[in-house]
């Protein structure tokens, strides 16, 4: 391996190989127990086939595991797209949703999905398709379930008469 990106012996190929045993992530093992043949002795490109990758691959965990030792051969967080709605706006619809629906200037006497997208378009002029929503409302900590329906111009009184065995003289 002259000439070559040398490994740093910082554990040898049998400790490479134990801590590879115990590792719970499967390619970190692999990137560990490639290094630990190159450390024996075996070409790169042998090395990397034993373990299941290419040479490339083997040269990025061999770069990794200098500069950072076991803890390199882990894979790095993959990025997020970011939310569409910022925290302040998330608060708001948070807000929106516990105070429910006006239905004279919302339109609807529940939220749902793809009430909650219309309202947000309206709001924010941001366009989010409904399941998104849900998914937002989940993230925030509220649940889906809601209140049950009620019509604005219905009769209280006449909803309890008839809840008391249908009696209109009760």
């Amino acid at each position: 391996m002259s000439g070559k990106l040398k490994i740093t012996d910082v554990m040898t190929a049998g400790e490479l190989r134990n801590w590879a045993r115990r590792c719970r992530n499967g390619r970190a093992a692999a990137r560990a127990y490639a290094i630990a043949h190159a450390l024996e002795g075996l070409s790169r490109a042998e090395a990397a086939r034993l373990a299941g990758m290419e040479r490339q691959a083997l040269r990025d965990a061999v770069i990794r595991y200098n500069a950072e030792g076991v803890d390199g051969l882990f894979d790095r967080p993959k990025g997020h797209r970011r939310e569409t709605l910022t925290e302040s706006e998330q608060a708001v619809l948070a807000n929106t949703v516990y105070k429910g629906p006006q239905p004279e200037v919302d339109g609807v006497c529940t939220w749902t999905g793809e009430a909650l997208a219309a309202w947000i378009f309206r709001r924010f002029a941001k366009t989010m398709h409904p399941d998104s929503v849900t998914r937002l409302l989940r993230r925030m900590g509220l649940s889906r379930q809601k209140a049950r329906p009620f019509h604005p111009k219905g009769d209280r009184q006449a909803q309890e008469r008839f809840q008391k065995k249908g009696s209109a003289t009760a």
